[in-house]
């Protein structure tokens, strides 16, 4: 099983960013991982994120994998979001889920 830190080592090839539509959205995403494995991957302070993610790194890691909704998850309670909501819906336009 791959780690949170893992994709976010290698965004673009891990979970098939696409470059062009991250950069014509213009916005900053934090994501607040917690429990196992969801240690700090970008140590300093970046720019005021217009949207932040919370979500247990097993989540997050079974988005990407395929084997976890993130609708149901969001609906369930289990994705947290504040900020810019539009934002946060818009974030499935950018990665391929399922590349595990």
């Amino acid at each position: 099983m791959s780690t949170a830190a893992g994709y976010f080592a290698n965004i673009a090839t891990n979970v098939g960013l696409d470059p062009e539509k991250a950069k014509s959205m213009n916005a900053v995403f934090k994501f607040d991982l917690t429990g196992d494995d969801g240690g700090t991957v970008m140590t300093g302070e970046g720019p005021e994120p217009n949207v932040t993610i919370g979500i247990a790194a097993a989540d997050f890691v079974g988005i990407f994998e395929g084997k976890v909704n993130p609708m149901q998850a969001f609906m369930m309670g289990k994705i947290k979001v504040k900020g810019d909501m539009g934002l946060a819906t818009k974030i499935q336009n950018l990665v391929t889920l399922g590349k595990g």
